[in-house]
């Protein structure tokens, strides 16, 4: 073992809402690693002669084994990160549809494409690509794996997995669950590392690419050394999504649905809504109504069925976010509810509203990863299109009108991977996921997300 796997041979998992003590997860040796690496690309080799029917018939086992264990899943991701038991419940749930998704759809999304050119019976091949190394967060442990890697898998691919080190056990409970279902072993690795041996697996040449959902300034390093190496990346990276409320717009829906998506998961989610733009005409009444059920939110042991707030899931992560408030009303914003770290075990912080917020303040301009809502106000239609996109990211946002046509078509002005009209930005199978500017690159989900990892191959015949 090298002095760096030495210093860090031991990672150590809390529970962030009463920093107990979980689990510890030896680090694996370059040997260990060297061993996972081999088996990921055994199985490729496996994988990728298999029919789609082969690997359909064991997504969807891993769909059911999914369902079955349900229950102890989520338990684990409340352990591991905090998020309320009933939402990791939902989490599970949505991971098995996506698998059973791919495995009904990959056929057609693979499926030869003719290409007629200088002979008529060309066609376009989607190939698997080889050992995939994805690069997760711990803010969904379990989603953000499947929704890369049942793509992946149905595309012939085996994938290598470096989660983030609070999610250890989520990790090992997919690779085992993987293995269950039927795929050979090596299919779906935990690497059980940290980010020091990160430049070296990716740039073994049996990794053909990586995907990553993380900050940006992860994604800048990640696709830094993968373009050294010159090897693919998808990322996901970091949001500040806008809620542009329009003067006609449904003060209530509208409302309700900003509370749900800024609060949910603890605001630890890159498409929440942050920035909330709302029309002057409507402003007051529409804080007032934000403010009547955000007061509401029960905040708690993340086990009680009734908690809809537990604990952000780190110590670290409650601090920076506590230093952009600050920060914040230093240049003038106003609290008028929350701002406040909780008294107490568990990394709790309060739902917290900022009034106020402009260009040039933390609350706007970064990535506010927990339960702030920062509003904003804004006189005309052009004007709330323009602080929409004053943002160096660009994952999604929504736009909440009277006239969902009018929204349909403001679409186009936002500089966004997704915009959502009178509805919560949300992730889904059926529709491709992903950024512009320093919210990354490439996309997840829908066919878009299966052709990502494979050879786009052409075949010319006579």
């Amino acid at each position: 073992m090298t002095p760096s796997e030495r210093a860090a041979a031991v990672f150590h998992s809390l529970n962030p809402a009463t920093e107990e003590f979980i689990a510890e997860y030896p680090a694996m040796s370059s040997t260990e690693v060297e061993s996972v690496l081999a088996q990921a690309e055994r199985a490729f080799q496996h994988n990728r002669h298999q029919p789609i029917a082969w690997r359909a018939e064991r997504m969807l086992e891993l769909a059911q084994r999914l369902r079955q264990a349900r229950d102890q899943l989520a338990h684990l991701v409340t352990a591991e990160m905090g998020k309320p038991l009933t939402e990791a419940e939902a989490e599970v749930d949505k991971c098995a549809t996506s698998c059973e998704y791919y495995a009904h759809q990959a056929a057609s999304f693979l499926a030869d494409e003719a290409a007629p050119s200088d002979s008529p019976r060309s066609l376009v091949a989607f190939r698997p690509l080889g050992v995939i190394l994805a690069i997760m967060p711990w803010n969904y442990p379990l989603w953000q794996v499947l929704r890369f890697a049942a793509p992946a898998l149905m595309a012939g691919n085996s994938a290598v997995l470096k989660h983030a080190p609070n999610c250890f056990g989520s990790a090992l409970a997919l690779e085992r669950l993987v293995g269950e279902a039927g795929f050979p072993e090596g299919s779906l690795s935990a690497l059980i590392v940290g980010v020091e041996p990160i430049p070296g697996i990716l740039a073994d040449p049996r990794i053909r690419a990586v995907t990553l959902t993380g900050s940006d300034l992860a994604g800048s390093r990640v696709a830094e050394m993968a373009g050294k190496v010159v090897k693919k990346a998808v990322l996901e990276l970091g949001g500040s999504d806008f809620f542009l409320v329009l003067a006609a717009a449904d003060i209530d829906q509208a409302a309700e649905i900003g509370v749900k998506s800024r609060f949910q998961n603890a605001g630890q989610t890159c498409i929440a809504a942050k920035r909330f733009l709302i029309a002057e005409e409507i402003a007051d009444a529409f804080q007032e109504r934000f403010l009547q059920i955000a007061v509401q939110i029960r905040v708690g042991d993340p086990l009680d069925p009734q908690t809809r707030l537990g604990p952000l899931a780190r110590s670290d992560l409650r601090e920076k976010l506590q230093q952009q408030v600050l920060r914040s009303l230093a240049e003038g914003a106003e609290v008028i509810l929350g701002g406040e770290i909780a008294e107490g075990k568990g990394f709790f912080y309060a739902p917290t509203m900022v009034l106020g917020a402009r260009p040039g303040m933390a609350v706007f301009d970064e990535e506010t990863f927990g339960p702030v809502a920062a509003f904003t106000r804004f006189h005309t239609e052009e004007e709330g299109l323009r602080l929409a996109n004053h943002s160096r990211y660009g994952l999604g946002g929504n736009i909440w009108t009277g006239d969902v046509e009018r929204g349909v078509a403001l679409a186009a002005e936002l500089d966004t991977g997704g915009v959502f009209v009178n509805g919560m930005t949300h992730s889904d199978a059926r529709i491709p996921f992903g950024g512009v500017k320093r919210s990354g690159y490439g996309r997840e989900l829908h066919h878009f997300g299966i052709r990502e990892f494979t050879n786009i191959q052409t075949v010319w015949r006579p």
